[in-house]
């Protein structure tokens, strides 16, 4: 079997009709601005018969409770819907209803175990994670401190961790789709 990835815009994907057995986003095309329009092009890239399948965090979950935080601190551009939509079954079930024959939905987790306390989880994300960093370069050093002790506050209550690691399971809905 042969696997090939190529890197896209998932609003205009550069490849032909029906290239692809299987169509796979894991966490990256909930996050384009128009959800018609990827969900569009991730069925007319799918050969018939072919799998669609994503990974989305839920709105419930705790990705998505972080995003709706550093969304209230520093809101997305107007008229944007949330990318968690993407993890409501409804949703996807209205976004992928023309197209696809069959349609598997799934909450799974995804574990997030880290080797020191709550606090140092948020400075690693502020540090090293990209959207992180961007949410916190658009706030003054009041903001800052704000999303800092907001984000920890919110690892602090999903952690199950007892000694001094930090582990969270992060809700998110498997998406399976047999394109039509």
């Amino acid at each position: 079997m042969e696997i090939r990835f190529q890197e896209g815009d998932a609003e205009e994907l550069p490849v032909g009709d029906h290239e692809f057995d299987v169509v796979l986003t894991m966490f990256g095309a909930m996050f384009a601005p128009r959800p018609e329009r990827v969900a569009a092009e991730l069925i007319r890239v799918c050969k018939p018969g072919g799998i669609i399948a994503m990974a989305n965090w839920t709105p419930e979950g705790f990705v998505g409770k972080s995003l709706q935080v550093t969304a209230q601190m520093v809101p997305p551009p107007a008229g944007l819907p949330a990318p968690t939509l993407w993890g409501d079954q409804l949703v996807v079930q209205q976004r992928l209803s023309s197209g696809v024959s069959k349609l598997s939905l799934t909450r799974q987790k995804a574990v997030f175990d880290y080797p020191f306390i709550p606090k140092e989880v948020v400075a690693f994300f502020r540090q090293y994670f990209g959207p992180t960093q961007a949410t916190f370069s658009r706030l003054d050093s009041q903001g800052q401190s704000e999303l800092a002790a907001r984000l920890e506050s919110l690892w602090v209550e999903y952690n199950t961790a007892t000694d001094g690691r930090t582990r969270i399971e992060a809700e998110y809905l498997d998406v399976r789709a047999i394109r039509a």
